[in-house]
């Protein structure tokens, strides 16, 4: 199959593109979000409960972890982390979502960092040994190539071995219900979500070329992604 890369390319996203993406997450829709859309959408419409997408961030998450695109911090209050006290950062555009994030896992005094992961991340001697994206790719503007530069932009911060994993909800395509296709032309009509033409094919062709140990499984509209990162070139 040929990658939609290959088929259209895209100017690179703006800035403005890539602040109203990040500024879509305000505090009425964080109020919502755990129920509506990690519950709701997540099981009726993309088909994937929250619960699996839980187990996926168990099996993958690391003593050192960097969560970029946090949200409510659902996923991180609720995850077995292979420590008790775990070192995290928390990185967003949005100050909003990370207060919210952070406040919600305080008991681990994560540390917030103001960033776009379009743009090489400034963290410093920060190393780590997990990396997670839930439900992050789908928003952001471009193709599967254009948006896996935030891979490249993580790099430099993974210890050898570390994890790069998360979740995101796939184009156009058989894998989506009548209703769900719906609602993802209107959520990409809005410009909350940038993703008609993903495809898990090219999101696979994108981790295998920066990293090893891909495993990429789709679970109705919505791909577990997960690699690893062998060490420094």
């Amino acid at each position: 199959m040929e990658s939609n890369q290959a088929q259209t390319e895209r100017p690179d996203p703006t800035e403005e593109r890539i602040q109203a993406a990040a500024e879509s997450y305000r505090r009425p829709m964080l109020a919502a979000y755990d129920l509506f859309v990690l519950g709701m959408m997540s099981r009726f419409m993309w088909r994937c409960p929250r619960g699996r997408m839980l187990a996926h961030y168990d099996r993958q998450v690391g003593a050192t972890h960097l969560d970029i695109g946090p949200g409510t911090g659902w996923f991180l209050d609720r995850s077995r982390f292979p420590v008790e006290s775990p070192s995290i950062t928390l990185l967003d555009l949005n100050e909003v979502v990370l207060a919210t994030a952070a406040h919600r896992i305080r008991r681990y005094h994560p540390q917030t960092r103001v960033g776009d992961a379009f743009k090489p991340l400034a963290l410093g001697t920060e190393r780590y040994d997990s990396v997670g994206m839930n439900f992050l790719l789908h928003c952001l503007p471009g193709t599967m190539r254009q948006k896996s530069v935030v891979f490249d932009h993580v790099r430099p911060y993974l210890r050898p071995g570390a994890r790069v994993f998360g979740s995101t909800v796939l184009g156009s395509g058989p894998h989506h219900t009548r209703r769900s296709g719906k609602l993802l032309a209107k959520l990409n009509r809005s410009e909350v979500f940038s993703n008609l033409d993903d495809r898990l094919e090219d999101l696979n062709e994108q981790l295998r070329a920066r990293f090893t140990d891909v495993e990429t499984v789709r679970s109705g509209a919505v791909c577990l992604f997960a690699a690893r990162f062998p060490g420094a070139r």
